[in-house]
């Protein structure tokens, strides 16, 4: 599922989610962010164990600098509330769900 999230439901849905979540933080002036976009759409769509969820750094430059986002798009893999993964740039779908299986043991 694709869900957008901001910094006062980020608590609820990524840090207390029951499930990993996969967060990308972009922007919508940010070209490879575009290209990124409709990758994370198709995964959200399929995705079983796990979310995928989007945070414009815009609107919520707060998480942005609390994770230390340098370089956009930046894609957080979530577990337990901690991060355990992470990936800068635009990256091909496949990249993706392998760093989600790779952390997680999720296959789909």
């Amino acid at each position: 599922m694709l869900i957008h999230v901001t910094s006062a439901d980020f608590q609820e849905k990524v840090l207390n989610a029951d499930k990993p979540v996969l967060v990308d933080f972009w922007a919508s002036w940010c070209g490879p962010c575009r290209m990124l976009g409709p990758v994370l759409e198709k995964i959200g769509e399929s995705s079983k164990g796990f979310d995928v969820a989007k945070i414009n750094v815009d609107e919520e430059q707060a998480l942005a600098a609390q994770y230390q986002i340098m370089s956009i798009p930046t894609v957080l893999l979530f577990q337990g509330g901690k991060v355990v993964a992470q990936s800068v740039g635009a990256v091909p779908e496949q990249t993706l769900r392998d760093l989600v299986r790779t952390h997680t043991g999720i296959t789909e």
